[in-house]
């Protein structure tokens, strides 16, 4: 079955760069306008960043040691923010940008892709701030020795947390990549399976190479990862073409 619809003609490939930029221009336009609107809330942002640090049993004071570091700050927060509250309107240009590409039954998926894509980052990023990010500061501060007081610059600290939410936040788009890759016939529950073992052992390395130098917390990064490795292969089963599902079927 062709992936091109009846009466729809091939596009030249400038016309496709043409289009490409123009996607590229509203996502960047919605990044920007989001951005304006969190920079108007930064300090409602700085003081929910600020807030897992206030309630650790262990003292820290948070200084800044530079001019411009608050300013910097909020505009990092800003534009984090930007991005995520953009995300809506990413995949949606994304989406439009590969829908030429796509069968009709195909292209109802849009409202989920979005929907799913927004939730599951969401959940890890709730899951960092509520989960890792109290344990991971626990944990750094309390190895500070008796005596010595925790004075930490604001710049350092607000990079910390935004890092950890950034990375559980994609981490958790597995699944998400799982169904688009089976959709448009890259990926295979079959695949997944015969390389689980693998995905176990990279699985562990991703949580040594971007969580902090900390065991317990490298483990909790892994073991989500493996969690929804699974929970891919399932999705993956769920939304492959109903051919290839029969096929599995019959050669399992």
């Amino acid at each position: 079955m062709k992936r091109e619809n009846l009466g729809e003609k091939e596009m030249p490939f400038l016309d496709h760069l043409e289009e490409l930029r123009w996607r590229l221009l509203k996502s960047l336009i919605s990044v920007f306008v989001f951005m304006l609107i969190a920079l108007a809330f930064s300090d409602c942002l700085l003081e929910f960043l600020l807030y897992p640090g206030k309630q650790l049993e262990v003292p820290i004071q948070i200084q800044v040691l530079k001019v411009q570091t608050v300013f910097m700050i909020k505009l990092e927060m800003a534009l984090v923010a930007g991005v995520i509250f953009s995300l809506p309107v990413i995949i949606y240009q994304v989406w439009q940008f590969i829908a030429p590409g796509l069968l009709e039954k195909e292209r109802r998926y849009l409202p989920l892709v979005i929907i799913s894509t927004v939730g599951c980052f969401l959940i890890g990023v709730a899951f960092a701030y509520y989960i890792i990010i109290p344990y991971a500061l626990e944990f750094f501060l309390g190895l500070a020795p008796e005596g010595v007081e925790n004075h930490i610059a604001l710049d350092f600290y607000i990079g910390f947390i935004l890092r950890i939410l950034v990375i559980f936040g994609v981490v958790f788009e597995l699944p998400i990549i799982s169904m688009i890759l089976t959709r448009i016939g890259i990926l295979t529950p079959t695949f997944m399976r015969r390389f689980r073992k693998h995905s176990i052992v990279t699985a562990f390395v991703l949580g040594a190479l971007l969580t902090p130098p900390d065991p317990t917390t490298q483990v909790m990064l892994a073991i989500p990862l493996i969690l929804l490795y699974e929970f891919s292969i399932y999705i993956s089963y769920l939304f492959m073409p109903k051919e290839l599902r029969v096929r599995l079927k019959q050669a399992e």
